[in-house]
């Protein structure tokens, strides 16, 4: 019995000893463990740290980039597009004729046809609106439609030779062109969730041959791209009324238009709650728009886009007149006004260096100083219209009104007329009134509503 019990006591000993080993097996497995885990987080630990530190320099790089390309949405864009503090600098003013194509699907027309040019270092733009009819042939006396500049168009087959039309009419330079098809028009309008416009009369007309219904009513309203489309294609109603003399009268009201509501779509389009379109905006433009411009210069303006200020916008019609011509109606240009136009839609800014007189004994200080006269007048918008048949009278009455302190915000041309018109459309007082028909020594004054978001429109006549 006693043997047995020392064999069983002998047994569990042997099994407590197995146990001993077994749980400090366990425990050096544990440890084991614990340490390699520990030893694992550090890792992690020391790579997320070096990962954060990484994000930290990588975003100081960039937002230091940023404030060298110039900070906020255009750094920004500028930046994550790969330009540096240099690439703005060797940016060149780009010069290109614009084409708005439409009709039917196997036929396109120029329908609007502008030269446009856009500097993103001073961040100015210019548009020039072309005539349709403008005659671009030889001898007014064989004149035909074939000699008007949207018909050498031709349907897409004659680019080049409508650019170099233009080219020796107005003695430019025009390396770029941009066809775009209305379709574009009407999608960009819906993309941007429509455009804002004041639309200056009320239309209505029907081409059944087109399939063109335009019904648009006068007044200030959200169009979508259907409407913008009619919008710019509307020259006159059924009944064949049209624009306003003071307006402009049928192409020259149209392109007015025209130029007023790319103008108005601008606008709506660089607002920050749209930036984030711009690669619908841009795919839109991929399949509506032929041009040789390539995809890389257009890359390298975009981001500079956003900061435009579209009162910075320089705008015109080109000088001429509509006649009669061999049975065709056809719009002769004033190569003479032409000329001076371009000059001052196109030609560079003159800088002008500050001089400072070292001869002088004793420093002197000159303050300009601006009386609240002036600072009323700086905030006073002009649309300055010229109808005096002299582009000259343009640039000096553009130059009375800006010495005075006033703010041309529009310039432009208008059919001829005999008096010069003050219209006020924003009612501003007598006194005001008064002091800009002072300036200019002439100007029969009325009121009428505000269609163009301009304070005062002037219509130059011949008396100015």
């Amino acid at each position: 019995m006693e043997k047995s019990n020392d064999k069983i006591s002998r047994n569990n000993n042997r099994l407590d000893k197995k146990v001993v080993r077994q749980d400090k097996k366990e425990i050096r497995k544990e440890k084991k463990e614990k340490k390699r885990k520990s030893r694992g987080w550090k890792i992690f630990r020391l790579l997320l740290i070096i990962a954060l530190i990484a994000i930290i320099i990588y975003a100081g790089i960039f937002l230091y980039k940023m404030s060298k390309n110039g900070g906020g949405l255009q750094g920004f864009m500028a930046t994550a597009m790969g330009h540096d503090e240099y690439t703005l600098k060797d940016l060149d003013k780009i010069n290109f004729l614009l084409i708005g194509i439409s009709g039917y699907d196997d036929y396109k027309l120029a329908d609007t046809i502008m030269l446009c040019s856009y500097d993103p270092k001073n961040q100015q733009a210019s548009m020039l609106s072309i005539p349709r009819d403008t005659y671009v042939g030889k001898n007014k006396a064989k004149a035909t439609a074939s000699y008007k500049i949207n018909s050498v168009y031709r349907n897409g087959e004659n680019i080049d030779g409508m650019v170099e039309n233009i080219e020796e009419l107005l003695q430019l330079e025009i390396d770029n062109y941009i066809v775009v098809d209305t379709q574009a028009l009407r999608q960009v309008v819906d993309a941007i969730g429509g455009v804002d416009f004041d639309v200056p009369i009320d239309m209505k007309y029907d081409d059944t041959s087109q399939d063109l219904h335009i019904d648009l009513k006068a007044g200030y309203q959200k169009l979508n791209g259907q409407q913008a489309e009619w919008l710019v294609r509307f020259r006159h109603s059924n009944n064949g009324e049209t624009y306003s003399t003071e307006y402009g009268d049928n192409d020259l009201g149209r392109m007015r238009t025209q130029r007023e509501f790319i103008t108005a779509t601008l606008k709506q389009t660089l607002k920050p709650s749209n930036i984030l379109k711009i690669s619908q905006i841009a795919q839109i433009a991929f399949n509506n728009i032929q041009t040789n411009v390539k995809f890389d210069t257009i890359k390298d303006y975009i981001p500079y886009t956003v900061n435009f200020n579209t009162d910075n916008l320089k705008t015109g019609t080109l000088p001429g007149t509509p006649e009669l011509a061999n049975g065709v109606w056809i719009y002769t240009v004033n190569k003479k006004q032409a000329k001076q136009m371009v000059e001052e839609l196109f030609s560079d800014p003159v800088v002008e260096e500050n001089t400072q007189n070292t001869n002088n004994i004793s420093n002197t200080t000159t303050t300009n100083t601006i009386d609240s006269s002036t600072k009323q007048q700086a905030k006073i918008k002009i649309e300055l219209l010229n109808g005096s048949g002299n582009s000259s009278k343009l640039t000096k009455a553009t130059k009375l009104l800006e010495e005075k302190g006033y703010n041309v915000v529009k310039k432009g041309n208008t059919n001829v007329t005999t008096k010069t018109s003050i219209i006020n459309r924003t009612s501003q007082k007598d006194t005001v009134v008064k002091e800009l028909k002072e300036t200019l020594k002439v100007g029969t004054i009325s009121s009428k509503a505000n269609n163009s978001n301009v304070d005062f429109t002037i219509i130059l006549g011949k008396d100015f």
